[in-house]
Parts: C-alpha cells; sequence; structure tokens
C-alpha cells in the first residue's frame, strides 16, 4: 500500500506532503518593494527637513539696515545689533533713507529723534523681514521712552497688503515648469516631436505667465508696476525652469527629468525666499534658493513690479543661464535625433 511521506529536517518522514518552493520572481518582487518603500520613507523625510528647517531657522540674517539720527543714537544702535542678525548702515537723513530703501541698499530704516522713533519700512521686498524691522523700532522707542510711528515705503498693493498671492506662487512655479514637459511628451511623444515640445514649452511660458501676472495684478491686486514687464520677467522665470526639465528629459530620459523636478520640489520650492525675502534665510540657503529658477524669477517679479527694475540684473543673469543651459540640451538632442534619422535612411 501507497505511504504518506513527509520531509524532517534530516530526510524523508511518513505522515506529509513536501511543501511548494517560493516563486524564485517572488524574492526579488519583495526586495524591490522593500527598496520604494524605504526610499518613499526617506523622500518624505527629506521633504520635511528641506521645508521645515528653514522655517525652524528663518529670521534676519546680515540683513541690511539703515539708522539715521545723532551719531552717539545711531553708535549704540550699532553696538546693540552687532550680531549675525543685522547690518547696520548710518544714513544722514530720513530722505536718503528712504532712499536706500526704494533702491534695496536696506531692507528697512530708522530714524531716531528726540520726540519718537521712525520706522521705515518695504513689505514688498519681504513682509517678514519688515515686520522684524517694526518690532525693532518698537523696541527702541520703548527703550527711549518716545513713539514708534511706522511707515510703508514699499508695500504691495491695496487689495493684497500682506503679499499672500506673491508667497503662494513658489509652487505654481515649480509645476508650471513641470505639468507642460511631463504633458507634452505624453501628447507628442518620440525624438522626431522634440521641436513641437519645444515650441509648446515657449507658448505656454509666454501664455501662462500673461495670465498669471494678470490674476496678481488685476484680480488679487498683489502686483504694482508694468503689466508686460512683469509678464515677461515671469515667462523667463518659466522658460528658466521649462527647458532644463525638456532637455534632461531628451538627453537622458526619465531620470533627467525626475533628478530636477525633485531638486526644485524639495529645494527651490522652500528656499525660494518668496513668502518672505532672502534676508530671513540662513546664509547658504538663501544663496542656493536665489540661484535657483524659483527664487530667481521671485526677485525679478518683486524687482519689476515694486522696485522700478532696481536689483533685476542678478536674477536676468541667473534665469537666462538655466534657459540657455536647457535650450543647449534639447538643441543638442534634436541634433543626434536627426543624425539618427538620416544614417537611418542611407
Amino acid at each position: 500500500m501507497p505511504t504518506d511521506v513527509t520531509f524532517a529536517a534530516d530526510g524523508p518522514t511518513a505522515g506529509a506532503t513536501p511543501s511548494p518552493a517560493p516563486p524564485p520572481g517572488g524574492r526579488k518582487a519583495g526586495l524591490r518593494i522593500a527598496a520604494v518603500v524605504v526610499g518613499l520613507a526617506a523622500a518624505v523625510t527629506l521633504m520635511l527637513c528641506a521645508f521645515g528647517l528653514p522655517s525652524v531657522n528663518g529670521g534676519p540674517h546680515h540683513a541690511p539696515l539703515g539708522v539715521t539720527g545723532p551719531r552717539s543714537a545711531v553708535s549704540a544702535v550699532q553696538e546693540r545689533l552687532s550680531g549675525d542678525e543685522w547690518e547696520v548702515t548710518r544714513y544722514d537723513d530720513a530722505e536718503a533713507l528712504t532712499a536706500a530703501l526704494r533702491d534695496r541698499d536696506v531692507v528697512g530704516g530708522i530714524a531716531l529723534g528726540a520726540e519718537g522713533v521712525d520706522v521705515y519700512t518695504a513689505p514688498a521686498g519681504g513682509q517678514q523681514i519688515s515686520t522684524a524691522v517694526s518690532g525693532l523700532g518698537t523696541g527702541l522707542a520703548e527703550q527711549r521712552h518716545v513713539r514708534a510711528r511706522t511707515h510703508e515705503v514699499v508695500g504691495f498693493g491695496q487689495d493684497d497688503p500682506h503679499g499672500t498671492g506673491l508667497a503662494s506662487m513658489a509652487l505654481p512655479m515649480v509645476f508650471g515648469g513641470i505639468l507642460p514637459v511631463l504633458i507634452l511628451a505624453l501628447v507628442a511623444p518620440g525624438p522626431g516631436a522634440l521641436r513641437a515640445r519645444l515650441a509648446g514649452v515657449v507658448g505656454f511660458a509666454l501664455v501662462a505667465a500673461a495670465g498669471v501676472t494678470a490674476v496678481l495684478q488685476s484680480g488679487i491686486g498683489t502686483l504694482d508696476g508694468n503689466y508686460a514687464t512683469s509678464a515677461l520677467g515671469l515667462a523667463l522665470g518659466m522658460l528658466a525652469l521649462g527647458l532644463p526639465l525638456l532637455g534632461l528629459q531628451a538627453r537622458f530620459g526619465t531620470p533627467g527629468f525626475l533628478g530636477l523636478a525633485v531638486v526644485m520640489m524639495f529645494l527651490g520650492n522652500p528656499l525660494s525666499g518668496l513668502a518672505t525675502g532672502p534676508y530671513w534665510l540662513p546664509d547658504g540657503w538663501s544663496t542656493l534658493g536665489q540661484l535657483l529658477p524659483v527664487g530667481a524669477s521671485g526677485s525679478l517679479l518683486r524687482a519689476n513690479a515694486f522696485f522700478d527694475g532696481t536689483g533685476a540684473g542678478g536674477a536676468v543673469v541667473t534665469l537666462a543661464v538655466w534657459a540657455l543651459a536647457g535650450l543647449a540640451l534639447v538643441l543638442v538632442a534634436v541634433r543626434r535625433g536627426s543624425g539618427r534619422t538620416g544614417a537611418g535612411r542611407t
């Protein structure tokens, strides 16, 4: 009669059937899933650090502050603010101080007088840094037992006095570079359609910038200044992000595209200074943020909309370098694609 057999550690044993071996691909799939889980957890942690650490460490960092008044009083303020937060410069009078504020030489000003302290702010250059200047002036007035009067020299539009529209621009700017490249690749895939995708990215930048500027200036009331200048500057910012993404996608495929997209999401967005102004972030982070397209776009938009173009030069150069580098990558990909097509025909 047949006998049931089991398998023990040292050989077959009666009474059981052998267990099936795991499929050969099951272990590899498990390892891939584990790698994805660990990678996603690391990404979430990195995102928290990228967005949280700048806020935790936010505050004035070497912010230029103008002070006018009796020499002894100004010297006392300079001595009191001798740390890393403020860099105090003395001005002859309040008129010179406000001129420096409009020229973006300082982020705020304090005029010390016998009857009171006059505080001059430019919220359009950074709402939080202006609030800090106001608090500093109020503290000095209390110390001198006089009144503090605040004067807004360069502000946002009347309908959006706190610049909420500008502060919310960072994420739409990032997606304004990512989404057109991503969607155009689905609509017009393949190397042969790269020229069409390039035209689409340029067209999107111009149309989207015109629409966004119209909303910020006429709809929300955040922006002042010349509409066309602000719109063209914003279009340059979108090209500075969209063209490199398109170029990396064309030359290196999805990994190249995703690499830059992640950098812009995790670094370009939180370090842009759109909500705070660059002097609110730690020095190294602030510098990096202004060298990335989102931060440079915000600086250019501030300059064009509120300061008659003062300080726009550096931002224009930064954005032009990004845009030209991206265009160069696209043209190289177009040329290689044309070369392969020609070789195939011969």
